[in-house]
C-alpha cells in the first residue's frame, strides 16, 4: 500500500495502488475476473439482496458491471470496495467498502454484504474493522455513515457491536423494489473509534 507521510509522522492514503488488507482469517483485495461467478452468486441470492436497494442480479455480465463500478469509484477516488476472501479456503465470502467519499468534509459511507454460506461466523465484523482501520488512518475519515434498513436485523446487530452511534430515521428516504423505505442513520467519529469493545 502507497502512503505518504505527514509532518508529524503518519501516513494518508496516495491513492497509486488499491490497498490489500489483511486479518487473521480475511484477505481483503481488488476485485479480479475470477472472482465474477462469487459476485454474482452473491448478488443472484434473493436473501442476501433483501435489503440491497438492487434487483437480485440475473446474468453474469452485471457482476461484470458491478466490478467495472468498483474499479472506477477508486479511479474517481470517491469510493473503495474490497473483495473480501477467506484466507484459509481462498473462498469468496463478500465485500465491504467505502462510497461517497467526500473529501472537503473527511466523511464517507461503509457498505458491505456477505454470501450467505458464511453468515454466522463473524466475518463481517472483522472484515469491517479492517476497513474502518484504513478509513480512520489512511483515509483520514473524521465520520464514516452507514444507511441501514431497520428490518435488518444483523445489520442492525453489527452497528450496535461495532460501537456505531444511531443518529434516527430517514423517513421514506429511497425508492426500493416499489416501495418507499425508511434507513436507520448511524454514525461514528474518528475521535470514538476504537472505544467499543472488540
Amino acid at each position: 500500500m502507497n502512503e505518504t507521510r505527514t509532518k508529524n509522522g503518519s501516513s494518508i492514503f496516495d491513492w497509486s495502488e488499491f490497498p490489500l488488507l489483511e486479518t487473521p482469517r480475511l484477505i481483503l483485495r481488488e476485485a479480479r475476473p475470477e472472482d465474477r461467478d462469487g459476485l454474482f452468486a452473491l448478488y443472484a441470492d434473493e436473501e442476501v439482496m433483501r435489503y440491497l436497494p438492487l434487483d437480485p442480479f440475473e446474468t453474469a455480465e452485471e457482476a461484470d458491471d458491478e466490478m467495472g463500478w468498483h474499479a472506477r469509484i477508486f479511479r474517481e477516488r470517491t469510493g473503495i470496495r474490497w473483495m473480501i476472501e477467506e484466507r484459509e479456503s481462498g473462498a469468496f465470502v463478500g465485500t465491504c467498502g467505502f462510497l461517497g467519499i467526500e473529501r472537503e468534509h473527511n466523511r464517507m459511507e461503509i457498505g458491505y454484504d456477505l454470501a450467505r454460506g458464511h453468515w454466522g461466523k463473524g466475518l463481517m465484523p472483522e472484515a469491517v474493522r479492517a476497513v474502518l482501520d484504513f478509513g480512520f488512518g489512511p483515509l483520514r475519515a473524521n465520520k464514516i455513515e452507514a444507511r441501514v434498513d431497520p428490518d435488518n436485523s444483523a445489520s442492525v446487530r453489527l452497528m450496535d457491536k461495532l460501537g456505531f452511534v444511531r443518529e434516527g430515521l430517514l423517513r421514506q428516504h429511497e425508492f426500493e423494489k416499489g416501495r418507499y423505505v425508511d434507513l436507520a442513520a448511524y454514525s461514528m467519529l474518528a475521535s470514538e473509534y476504537g472505544q467499543e469493545s472488540r
